[in-house]
């Protein structure tokens, strides 16, 4: 049925184009502040946790915001929207130069995340979608893996400009960047060609769902905040971690730039999967596969190792978004997917959020990672738990339906 269906190619131009914005916009706000906890706390003297809660705020701001600038979106269009968010987060970015104040910083990142980030992912990420009536699991994984390359990318380079420039250097030469390269890519953004009457009935007959979509919104949300916050331990806290094992912060970055540059291979291989063996299934051994690694960073003090397993890490945990992304897509009709894709989302980002502040508070008060990383792993364990009733009712809905 779907095979067939022709497709406009400026769809491609629409997925490379919103790669490259995902990786630099949501490098910046989901983990660009990993690298500047380190040089934050000496310069400073703010406590990690303190420090973490600046990435929470930009995080929240983003989860809160993408209730508004995903319908705004829908009315406006896609191309103005994401331009306001680029140009806001890229400005924000520039004042962060400026902050010397941590309730400053706050502030700050709340409205880059509101007014900047929110404009940017969920409408970006719906006109992937919009673009491909047909095969949009791959188009998903592949701007899904931009994603993945900003966030081991951008704080990596951080790590090299707070050290060539300092704090409040890096900070002026991201926003610059950030506006020099993703304002021509927002002029790429088009809406999609009217649907046919072929396009239209594909569509229409993906209202049939399996499962009531009010269930599986609720669910997924439980399970995303979860995983989230398992995710999101290691993304803003596995460089502090290398280097309180003695490493330069360039070194630290560079393990979490390989782990999710091979993170880009994961999120494609499990949206392949996805396509083998069902959504839910590819999810839940993605988090399976997150949820059994990620207490083993704290037993590493090798660099070397950290590389090892970083690779080993990043692969499987890559699938996580790409499981959750094509499962929403799989499970929920065209009329409601925006809908349901901006809720869920939200509670990812509090989960991030979650993650990354419990990270910085628990060090803060224990001296160390392992209480931050048992908590990782524990809320990994619950979300497998909570997709498991999910993947039952889809399984038990279908042999109904047979």
């Amino acid at each position: 049925m779907t095979t067939s269906i022709p497709q406009a190619r400026y769809r491609w131009v629409i997925v490379i184009a919103s790669a490259l914005i995902l990786a630099i916009s949501m490098g910046a706000i989901v983990n660009g502040m990993s690298a500047f906890i380190v040089p934050m706390q000496m310069q400073f003297g703010w406590p990690r946790g303190q420090i973490a809660l600046i990435n929470f705020a930009g995080i929240m701001g983003l989860a809160f915001g993408g209730l508004f600038m995903g319908p705004l979106a829908d009315r406006k269009g896609t191309r103005p929207v994401v331009m306001f968010g680029v140009t806001v987060l890229g400005l924000c970015y520039l004042a962060a130069a400026f902050m010397t104040a941590l309730w400053q910083f706050y502030l700050l990142f709340f409205i880059a995340g509101f007014f900047g980030a929110a404009a940017i992912f969920p409408p970006v990420m719906a006109a992937v979608g919009n673009w491909f009536f047909v095969g949009a699991g791959m188009a998903i994984g592949i701007a899904s893996a931009g994603q993945a390359m900003g966030q081991g990318g951008v704080p990596f380079v951080s790590s090299f400009l707070i050290k060539a420039i300092g704090i409040s250097g890096a900070f002026w030469v991201t926003g610059v960047f950030m506006l020099v390269t993703l304002l021509p890519l927002s002029l790429l953004l088009r809406q999609p060609p009217s649907a046919d009457d072929a396009q239209r009935k594909a569509s229409a007959a993906e209202e049939e769902t399996l499962v009531p979509t009010n269930t599986v919104i609720i669910t997924m949300s439980a399970a995303i905040i979860l995983c989230c916050t398992c995710m999101s331990t290691p993304l803003m806290h596995l460089v502090p971690l290398i280097q309180d094992c003695g490493f330069a912060a360039e070194q630290a970055g560079s393990v979490i730039f390989v782990m999710l540059l091979v993170a880009i291979a994961g999120r494609l291989a499990f949206g392949k999967l996805a396509d083998m063996i069902g959504a839910v299934p590819a999810y839940m051994t993605a988090t399976a596969w997150m949820t059994a690694l990620v207490f083993g960073f704290i037993y590493i003090d090798n660099l070397s190792m950290f590389y090892v397993y970083g690779i080993i890490y990043g692969f499987g945990y890559a699938g996580v978004m790409t499981g959750v992304l094509v499962s929403l897509r799989m499970l929920t009709p065209p009329s409601r997917r925006a809908q349901a894709l901006g809720i869920v989302t939200m509670f990812g980002w509090f989960g991030h959020a979650i993650g990354g502040y419990q990270g910085g508070a628990l060090y803060d008060l224990t001296g160390n990672y392992t209480a931050a990383y048992a908590v990782a792993a524990i809320a990994g364990v619950l979300n497998l738990i909570i997709v498991s009733t999910l993947l039952r009712k889809t399984r038990r809905a279908r042999m109904l339906a047979a």
